[in-house]
């Protein structure tokens, strides 16, 4: 029975089928045909035989006349089952037989063992075996450069998923995701978000907001006055970088945020609710819930002017 997590990252593949090209051919080094477009097919290879087959997520390579030159069956594993080894060989030998091109089975494990037991080659019989590409925490990246995760969201956030937990340097490859889909439309950077936290444990979490609350946020206006030695300058830079990183977050996890609320958050110069700000930004539903109501200001009422006697 799939799971929301095996879901969603098979969901990566539908935003962006290129990944798996990424994977194969970048981390993998397996050779990939050129190619002009990726087409996604239906994963059903429902045999003559009464058991259905169906695999994560299908794609097809094609060139510019629009013929295959490759089928790649994406399979999401996150634990070992000994069935996937019977069904494996059938999607390859079916989508060859479909495509009347080479085929190969890239499997994702965001686990070391369960990777290690997908790596494993099947016997087909007669001598012959197949080994499928599997990509597992040792072939993700541990960090990515800041122009690579914004040009490949996805695998930032495959690395985040699969270190996020590994201590200090996994924190970082989770911000370094958090800054790469805070870009991304609404639906998907809420949904790359939401991914990665789900993926982390409690002492991740707690690793993270002390990273939140200690990181600097430095704008270029920062930047500028820190040059320049002034420590009203220095803060002022702090408190602006911060303030754009609450934006950022908010709308990295696909939260509106009204033209009011954003001058209100990149307004504010006091350093210490900015980093509760940015705290709640990781969890808040709304960005309404970040940002306390105001009271509306007390009117002043005017005291009569004492009349001067005789008057």
């Amino acid at each position: 029975m799939t799971t929301t997590e095996h879901d969603a990252l098979s969901e990566l593949f539908r935003f962006r089928p290129s990944l798996a090209v990424t994977l194969l051919r970048d981390l993998l080094h397996h050779p990939v045909p050129p190619y002009k477009h990726i087409g996604v097919l239906e994963g059903d290879f429902t045999q003559t035989m009464s058991t259905e087959y169906r695999a994560d997520r299908v794609l097809v390579l094609k060139d510019a006349r629009g013929s295959p030159r490759l089928g790649v069956v994406v399979e999401v594993q996150r634990r070992i089952d000994e069935n996937k080894r019977w069904a494996w060989p059938v999607y390859w030998m079916a989508l060859r037989a479909k495509l009347r091109c080479d085929a190969v089975v890239l499997v994702l494990c965001l686990d070391n063992t369960t990777a290690a037991w997908a790596a494993q080659p099947i016997a087909l019989g007669a001598g012959e075996q197949l080994s499928l590409r599997v990509v597992g925490p040792g072939q993700l990246p541990m960090l990515l450069g800041a122009s690579k995760a914004k040009r490949l969201p996805e695998l930032a956030v495959l690395s985040a998923m699969a270190h996020g937990n590994d201590g200090p340097e996994g924190v970082q490859a989770v911000l370094k995701a958090f800054g790469a889909v805070a870009k991304l439309d609404g639906e998907r950077g809420r949904f790359y978000t939401d991914l990665i936290l789900a993926r982390l444990n409690e002492a991740a979490r707690q690793e993270l907001e002390e990273a939140m609350q200690k990181y600097e946020y430095q704008s270029e206006f920062a930047r500028k006055y820190y040059g320049e030695g002034l420590a009203e300058g220095e803060a002022r830079g702090l408190a602006e970088g911060k303030a754009e990183a609450v934006v950022a977050v908010l709308e990295g996890r696909g939260l509106k945020v009204t033209a009011t609320q954003r001058k209100r958050i990149l307004a504010c110069r006091d350093l210490a609710r900015l980093d509760r700000w940015l705290l709640k930004a990781l969890t808040a539903t709304t960005t309404a819930a970040l940002l306390p109501t105001r009271k509306p200001a007390a009117r002043a009422t005017k005291t009569p002017a004492a009349r001067k006697p005789g008057r």
